[in-house]
């Protein structure tokens, strides 16, 4: 795999720290449900991040 450039790195990092940063937040409760709905971390994530994204007022 082809390295990313600097700027696109730093995205990426940035972007993922975040995401971290969001999942641990939740609750466990909130953590589980999440996993039932959407199968794995990554697209209970993505649902969340989309969601606030499309819809930042509502939180």
């Amino acid at each position: 795999m082809a390295d990313l450039p600097d700027p696109n790195a730093s995205v990426l990092m940035e972007t993922t720290e975040k995401m971290v940063e969001i999942w641990s937040r939740l609750s466990a409760e909130k953590q589980a449900a999440l996993l039932a709905r959407f199968g794995t971390k990554e697209t209970a994530l993505a649902a969340l991040i989309t969601t606030q994204l499309l819809n930042p007022s509502k939180r």
